[in-house]
């Protein structure tokens, strides 16, 4: 058995406590050998030899081999900057940046530093996702024609609405199912993208930047047509639910409405251990994840253009695409 990684993990919320758990105790080859929060007492609770209230001493740990980047969104950019100029493989949660421009720096350093980068996309690891783009991939539906991918959270309080930032359905929840269905139609890219989007549950917060209802419509260049659409209230439980309607089939993955319910982190329990062991692995072969900063770019592209739609009421066509 190889060595194991030693991980130094960035922020200590629910998303971090859950990777904390698995970096300690999941894996056979992980180390958990410090946390940092800048929260007095948030990194001291989780399993760690170390903990750091400033992140950067954590990145200067020379005892830290790999980075876990959980803190969030707006500090995602320069923390995978910083820890690949430090030498240190890159886990990032999504989003890796919330600017196009903050996105080619973070993969520029990461190339430049040779360093492993991988971004928190866990559908991909999840087992019927996963079959579900193998059997595309062989052919077994011939040519992806309708693509479908849906996000609904059970529910969100007014406290917590209020303490929303602006674009979060497009930057942090349906980020993720831009990159499935990029994923789910491989080799095709996005020219096209149109969004509808308001705040159907709390409607007190309508043009505040606040959303918490959208349907999202892709268009690929191989002719496929997608849709992405999110939900704050999903008064039934989490639900996640992938589509793939081909010239010779279709293919289905996620919960039935009937079935849902929980967590995200109980829904994707196996899926987002799972994206550590193929991180832990790649760095380990000495070989670049299967998603990487690349990925990451290409979903936010999507998320920026979503937003542009729903500012200007119409389709944007994504730069260098034919018109």
């Amino acid at each position: 058995m190889s060595t194991p990684l030693s991980f130094g993990l960035i922020g200590a919320g629910w998303i971090g406590t859950f990777h904390a758990e698995t970096l300690a105790h999941r894996l056979p080859n992980t180390r958990l050998v410090a946390v940092a929060d800048p929260v007095p007492g948030a990194a001291e609770r989780l399993s760690a030899l170390r903990s750091y209230q400033d992140p950067m001493e954590l990145i200067a740990d020379p005892s830290v081999e790999a980075v876990a980047i959980c803190s969030p969104a707006a500090t995602h950019a320069d923390l995978v900057v910083a820890a690949a100029r430090a030498g240190k493989h890159v886990f990032c949660e999504k989003p890796m940046a919330l600017t196009l421009d903050d996105a080619d720096r973070a993969i520029a350093a990461a190339r430049d530093a040779g360093v492993a980068l991988q971004v928190g996309f866990n559908r991909r690891f999840a087992t019927d996702f996963a079959d579900m783009r193998t059997r595309i991939v062989e052919g077994s539906i011939g040519t992806p024609q309708l693509l479908r991918s849906l996000t609904r959270d059970p529910g969100i309080s007014v406290e917590v609405a209020a303490r929303v930032k602006p674009w979060t359905i497009f930057n942090e929840t349906l980020i993720h199912d831009f990159d499935t269905l990029c994923w789910l139609n491989p080799g095709a890219r996005v020219t096209e993208v149109y969004a509808q989007a308001d705040a159907l549950i709390h409607p007190q917060f309508a043009g505040q930047g606040f959303l918490d209802t959208s349907v999202v419509q892709i268009r690929f260049d191989n002719g496929a047509f997608a849709v992405a659409e999110a939900s704050f209230s999903a008064v039934y439980g989490y639900d996640v639910r992938g589509e793939v309607f081909g010239s010779d089939g279709i293919l289905q993955a996620g919960r039935a409405p009937e079935q849902a319910g929980g967590a995200n982190v109980e829904l994707f329990h196996d899926a987002y251990v799972a994206q550590f062991a193929h991180f832990v692995d790649s760095v380990q072969a000495g070989v670049e994840p299967s998603v990487n900063g690349i990925d990451a770019r290409i979903a936010l592209e999507i998320a920026l253009a979503a937003r542009e739609s729903v500012e200007h009421q119409a389709p944007v066509v994504l730069e260098g695409a034919v018109t």
